[in-house]
């Protein structure tokens, strides 16, 4: 029988390709979401949809500061696509890349929340005295509501044949996994964008002054006001981590703005959170074009298991924990570390919960995830997730159809809790004997699975697997 370790890598393989698969129905979809933070405590939440408004801008173009030549021939329309949190300096990264570009035919598609796009004027004052193509995707978010709208113009700019390359730069509240989504689906006449448009590069743009303080905090995007909808009930800590997660380049911005110390730190939980990641430091986003265009990084197969937390299951010389009072210097990066918590025995929901409420438990946690194993839902294969000080439990699958072959058969998968944990000055063995206590005792062991759903206390939202079953 596969263990968790065996499966996580075809696990985060599904994700993207169901991610592809789905991709038409979910900009109708509003996903369920299980979520808890100290403030607001566990509730079940959806997203909701933004009525989208599209606006096409087209100027004329000039000679920059990047041979057209460097990119290599291609019938396919070559695609960087810019991701990170709003204040990053996505924008200014961009202009420096069309300042410099030196006869570069580019078209760009800039997408904002707001019904006015700030960035997207702003392009188009510059890009009007340019032969390039600037799409405005405004009033909602390529990573959901518009993504149909993002297929669309991407088609009608590869079929175009003007252009050498195609950057495009997402909303600050986007998670860049969807859009990456979108080159992968394949259409009821067996037609995909990955035929006409190459994705060559994920580039994540992270403020370096700003970044240890929002992934150790707790707030939601509700909070600033920025949510897509009126139930995006999501974390900023964890938009920020599924920023970083899924990318080939990280470029830490602003980096005049913080000391050679906290810098180290910034570099070290990127490290953690994407250990195949380049990295690049820059001040006003001037970093070097051959490091964000025609890289050639981007690939499906290896996308799925670009975050440090799949990294970290499957490397057992890392696994091993460390016996309380060690030396940990050989396995710390500037005090930024991981382990794997493991057990074979089933969580109590209520004991659970009662961890997850305990705020200063979680101190210098800034991700974990994996798979958890509850014993009120003892059929189904629990996917664990944290960013900050925010949770989120939902249902992966059955155990018994967990795995999928290469193949596309299914297969189970062995019952246990395996969660990667990355932070800095964790309070790791605190984490692991709550956890611990979390687990079922041998007298509750003795009951069967029958009576552990009739008789725990199970405060946890409960999970939609009728809905869940859609998304898989």
């Amino acid at each position: 029988m596969p263990t968790l370790e065996q499966s996580v890598g075809r696990f985060s393989r599904r994700n993207l390709k169901n991610a592809a698969s789905n991709y038409p129905t979910n900009q109708k979809k509003v996903p369920r979401r299980l979520a808890w933070s100290s403030e607001q405590g566990l509730k079940s939440t959806r997203h909701q949809a933004v009525r989208p408004r599209v606006i096409t801008h087209c100027g004329e173009g000039e000679d920059g500061a990047i041979a057209a030549g460097s990119i290599a021939a291609t019938a396919r329309l070559p695609v960087t696509v810019l991701s990170g949190f709003l204040g990053a300096g996505k924008t200014t990264l961009l202009n420096h890349v069309l300042n410099n570009r030196e006869g570069l035919k580019v078209a760009v598609i800039v997408n904002d929340m707001s019904e006015v796009n700030v960035d997207g004027a702003l392009l188009g004052a510059h890009l009007s005295r340019f032969d390039d193509s600037l799409v405005q995707l405004s009033n909602g978010c390529i990573c959901c509501t518009l993504r149909n709208d993002l297929t669309t113009e991407i088609k009608r700019l590869a079929q175009d044949g003007r252009f050498d390359y195609l950057l495009i730069e997402s909303t600050g509240i986007s998670e860049p996994l969807p859009v990456a989504a979108a080159f992968a689906h394949v259409d009821d006449l067996g037609e995909s964008l990955d035929d006409i448009a190459a994705l060559d590069t994920m580039v994540t743009v992270v403020d370096a002054g700003g970044f240890l303080k929002e992934c150790g905090g707790e707030d939601l995007l509700m909070d600033r006001g920025i949510e897509a909808g009126e139930e995006d009930d999501r974390s900023i800590a964890e938009l920020l981590v599924e920023q970083v997660e899924f990318a080939n380049v990280v470029v830490i911005n602003k980096t005049d703005t913080v000391d050679a110390e906290e810098l180290k730190v910034v570099r070290s939980v990127i490290t953690e959170l994407n250990p195949t990641a380049r990295l690049m430091e820059a001040e006003f986003g001037l970093v070097p074009l051959k490091k964000v265009l025609s890289t050639g990084l981007f690939d499906f197969e290896q996308a799925g298991e670009m975050p440090g937390w799949i990294q970290e299951l499957g490397q057992k010389s890392q696994r091993k924990l460390v016996a309380p009072g060690a030396d940990l210097s050989a396995t710390n990066n500037h005090n930024v570390h991981s382990f794997v918590y493991r057990a074979r025995r089933p969580f109590h929901p209520a004991r659970l919960a009662e961890v997850l409420g305990d705020e200063p438990l979680w101190d210098g946690v800034m991700r974990s995830k994996g798979f958890f194993w509850l014993a009120t839902r003892n059929d189904v294969v629990g996917l664990w997730q944290t960013a900050g000080r925010s949770w989120r439990g939902d249902p992966f699958s059955p155990w018994e159809t967990a795995v999928l072959g290469e193949d596309g058969e299914t297969s189970a998968m062995e019952q246990q809790q395996e969660l990667v944990w990355i932070g800095s000055q964790m309070k790791r063995y605190e984490l692991i004997g709550a956890l611990d206590k979390c687990l079922l005792t041998q007298a509750e062991m003795e009951m069967g699975t029958e009576k552990w759903a009739e008789v725990f206390e199970d405060p946890l939202p409960e999970w939609d697997m009728e809905e869940h079953e859609h998304d898989h």
